[in-house]
């Protein structure tokens, strides 16, 4: 009755391989098969544009690609040329390449509201930089981060207030707390709970939702009055909401922002972004207390930086953010007719920009449901999509989105039945999917 129709036996068999090798089957929470129906979490082989082959030779269309990294689609052409030519030319030095330069002026033209840039390797090691030069440059220790994003770090700073806060000192975790996404006077009463002591302020600029008008400048003048950095995590809205990030669709100028994802198309480049003032107490040309800020063997290999300088000519010559609204806005119409028509207009649920669209899938009583989600997730799988999100990609067509919403309308047929007979159970093939926070394995 359900996921009758895929057969992964050699999927299963490379996870138990990953599984025996690899704490969590994967090396990213996110892509873990417990993120997948029972026996329905497929291996990749390999991509080409918006689909992915598995190893049982199975075709997919893809969505979130690389955990929304690849938004050109896979092996884009002018990406990998970039980075074969700089292959041959050797990819990590004992000083600096001048491609190190070109990257930077690149990036600083694509992004002109920051005034320099370093590159690294992971999101996660550009956030916890920006928090140290917070940190150094305030004198003060603690941070405050927004509550309503997901992820930010994998560094104790933020991970401590996870679910997943195991090996982490509760001395850590006491130094962050929290405010709510678009509520100013809240976080103006955080600031002043805690005078004195906030050392940054950080968010995404935006998410799911679009910024409340005035929000982002008043946080920005909330920082100012309160003497504390303002920093815009901008991996996923750098580059999906404008080539030049949301501070550059929106107009407010953060302290620091970091960039990922989205910046090399899959290859490994995050970059810290900000004020002069701030970035050059990681350098030389100062007279105050050094900050180790970043400091990676591996954060300007010669490859990487090309992709990130293709990435970014692609975008800002081809019109690449607009077409993935265009694609996005299509995909989400689609998605909510399909819905409608199979009366679960009111279960599945599409949000967020029309660049980085997600659903939530919801019970008989309107609730967030994981029994629901797997059962919509394995049709999908049955027909031929992957997507735990509707994030697009650039390299996908209206063919795929006109197909992708067929097989919606298949599933949500089927989440129709489930909810008339009060209980999913019979259409999950196994175990739920889990959510990737959770205290216990």
């Amino acid at each position: 009755m359900s996921g009758e129709e895929l057969r992964l036996p050699r999927s299963q068999a490379v996870n138990e391989r990953l599984h025996a090798l690899v704490p969590g089957g994967a090396h990213t929470y996110a892509k873990g098969d417990d993120q997948y129906p029972q026996d329905l979490a497929p291996v990749i082989s390999h991509g080409r544009g918006a689909h992915v082959w598995d190893v049982d030779g199975n075709r997919y269309i893809e969505y979130g690609s690389g955990l929304r990294s690849v938004s050109l689609g896979h092996a884009h052409p002018r990406v990998l040329e970039a980075v074969r030519r700089e292959l041959d030319r050797g990819g990590n030095f004992v000083r600096p390449s001048v491609v190190e330069a070109e990257a930077a002026e690149r990036f600083l033209a694509t992004v002109p509201t920051a005034e320099m840039v370093k590159f690294a390797k992971n999101g996660s090691d550009a956030t916890t930089a920006a928090v140290r030069l917070a940190r150094a440059v305030t004198g003060r220790v603690r941070v405050a981060l927004c509550a309503d994003h997901p992820f930010f770090s994998v560094d104790d700073w933020f991970i401590g207030t996870t679910p997943m806060s195991a090996g982490i000192p509760a001395e850590t975790t006491e130094l962050t707390v929290t405010f709510p996404y678009g509520d100013l006077a809240a976080t103006e009463e955080l600031l002043d709970r805690h005078r004195g002591e906030i050392a940054c302020l950080i968010l995404e600029p935006a998410a799911q939702t679009e910024p409340p008008p005035g929000y982002l400048a008043g946080l920005r003048e909330l920082a100012d009055r309160h003497g504390c950095v303002l920093v815009f995590d901008e991996m996923i809205t750098g580059f999906r909401w404008s080539e030049a990030g949301a501070q550059g669709l929106y107009g407010v100028v953060p302290d620091l922002s970091t960039f990922g994802k989205a910046l090399g198309n899959g290859f490994a480049v995050s970059a810290l972004a900000g004020r002069r003032a701030l970035m050059e107490r990681g350098g030389l040309r100062h007279d105050e207390d050094r900050v180790f800020l970043l400091s990676t063997t591996h954060g300007a290999e010669t490859h990487a930086l090309a992709a990130a300088m293709a990435v970014q000519a692609t975008y800002t010559e081809e019109g690449v953010t607009a077409r993935l609204h265009t694609l996005g806005e299509r995909l989400a119409a689609g998605v909510r007719d399909a819905a409608a028509a199979m009366g679960v207009g009111n279960h599945l649920v599409v949000r967020g920009r029309a660049s980085n669209l997600v659903y939530a899938t919801l019970d008989e009583r309107g609730r967030p449901s994981q029994e629901y989600r797997t059962l919509f997730l394995r049709r999908l799988l049955t027909g031929g999509v992957l997507a735990p999100s509707f994030v697009v990609s650039a390299a996908l067509d209206e063919a795929d989105v006109d197909r992708t919403v067929d097989v919606v309308g298949q599933a949500c047929a089927v989440y129709r039945k489930a909810l008339d007979a009060g209980d999913p159970t019979p259409w999950l093939g196994g175990r739920p999917v889990r959510p990737v926070f959770r205290r216990r394995a």
